[in-house]
């Protein structure tokens, strides 16, 4: 079985940018709920279908597969739930790890998440200078939480 071990931060600043490339990412789900999601992905020229588990901790199950880009275009465009999750992804490395830092657009616009692989739920982490608070067991930033509350509906905007 495919194990995701994951923690997640809010990122502060704008230290990170510049550190990678950026790969525009559209998603959805088919399945959301009950302790398991199936996902519709776009990453950049790439589709994917994932099946993630319950989550425990910081850790769930999750199977990956690529799929023809047209189909993975044709699932989003008619059979997932609204709204997408709209981003880009800059994979960044630090100490040994590689962060994914998401800034969000569309309806989750303002919003950066910044993400690290872990072998273990236990593995010691060095945090970069922009990660800010830890969000990994706060359910509102899953990304298939933020297509039923977005994060404009919940987070005031700046100057409010």
């Amino acid at each position: 079985m495919a194990q995701e071990i994951e923690r997640k931060f809010l990122v502060v600043g704008d230290r990170w940018r510049g550190l990678a490339e950026g790969t525009t990412y559209r998603q959805g789900y088919l399945l959301s709920g009950a302790g398991r999601t199936v996902r519709v992905r776009v990453a950049g020229t790439r589709g994917f279908l994932t099946i993630k588990g319950a989550t425990e901790g910081v850790s769930r199950s999750e199977f990956e597969y690529e799929i023809p880009l047209a189909d993975a275009e044709e699932l989003l465009n008619t059979l997932c739930d609204r709204p997408l999750i709209e981003k880009t992804r800059y994979k960044i490395p630090y100490e040994g790890l590689t962060w994914e830092v998401d800034e969000f657009w569309g309806d989750n616009d303002g919003l950066i998440v910044a993400e690290v692989e872990l072998s273990s739920p236990d593995q010691t982490v060095q945090l970069p200078d922009w990660i800010g608070e830890e969000v990994s067991h706060d359910p509102r930033y899953f990304n298939a939480a933020l297509v039923k509350h977005p994060y404009r509906q919940w987070h005031p905007a700046p100057g409010s």
